[in-house]
């Protein structure tokens, strides 16, 4: 079936059963669209983006829409498409994740749900900002340590102290959680190349892949592509890490994986 969109003087082929590129636009499976487009450019955090309908989309890793999302673990050839992409070596990237995931190296703790580290101090602080009281939500599992004897497992815990704090207030709780296998903080859901928090949240938790490609984005997009390409642990881990990584050792851990996977 196809469908022509209002002042559609061209292009853009999106044919899918997954996800909708355009925000508020619902695709079925037998629909095929297309879709006005207009030049784009790069924005200042020196991203490649084009306009949908009016809509930006950032595109620097944004995947093949004619591509299958698989939703298993992460393949050689899932790590060896985005460092080529990125231009860097997969003992890197694998590098990364080991440190972040352990040697489990695994996105998920269960089905749908992405790995995750809430953070109730940041959450404190987001709320603050946001103009949140939090007094009466002194009793929630939000504002509790992690309660694993409750929930059976670490990360069922943190899984609920999310819940909790996405129940006070979704926006704060989803920039106060570190996600996916690369644990990266909500609050960077932009230089992921999301266009929501809430679309940042949803690739999280549908794939392993996806949670690569966010990763690709925001090593692009937060300039972080050069340190790995250089080996350079202690920048990386400074900007990825916090001014706190020495003392973590996370730069010497880091240069220590990757010379593991480099054999």
């Amino acid at each position: 079936m196809y469908k022509t969109l209002p002042a559609c003087a061209v292009a853009a082929l999106i044919v899918s059963a997954a996800t909708a590129a355009v925000p508020g636009l619902s695709l079925q499976a037998d629909t095929i669209y297309f879709i006005e487009r207009t030049p784009g450019g790069y924005d200042s955090l020196g991203r490649a983006f084009i306009v949908l309908d009016g809509d930006t989309l950032h595109t620097s890793f944004i995947p093949d829409p004619f591509k299958a999302i698989h939703s298993g673990p992460l393949t050689d050839d899932d790590y060896r498409e985005v460092a080529e992409a990125l231009g860097v070596e997969v003992a890197a990237i694998r590098a990364v994740v080991e440190i972040e995931t352990g040697r489990t190296r695994a996105g998920f703790h269960a089905p749908d749900k992405p790995i995750i580290n809430y953070d109730p101090a940041l959450f404190r602080r987001a709320a603050a900002k946001r103009g949140i009281n939090l007094a009466a939500h002194a009793s929630s599992p939000a504002l509790k340590p992690v309660n694993i004897s409750k929930y059976g497992s670490q990360q069922a815990a943190q899984q609920a102290r999310l819940d909790a704090a996405m129940a006070i207030d979704s926006i704060a709780a989803i920039e106060s959680t570190f996600w996916g296998m690369f644990q990266i903080g909500g609050f960077n859901w932009r230089l992921c190349g999301a266009p929501s928090r809430e679309e940042f949240v949803a690739l999280m938790s549908r794939s392993e892949y996806d949670q690569l490609r966010l990763f690709a984005d925001y090593l692009h997009n937060a300039g972080l592509v050069k340190y790995l390409k250089t080996k350079n642990w202690a920048a990386f881990a400074r900007i990825y890490n916090g001014p706190s990584y020495a003392q973590r050792g996370y730069h010497t851990r880091l240069a220590a994986a990757y010379r593991k996977f480099k054999k």
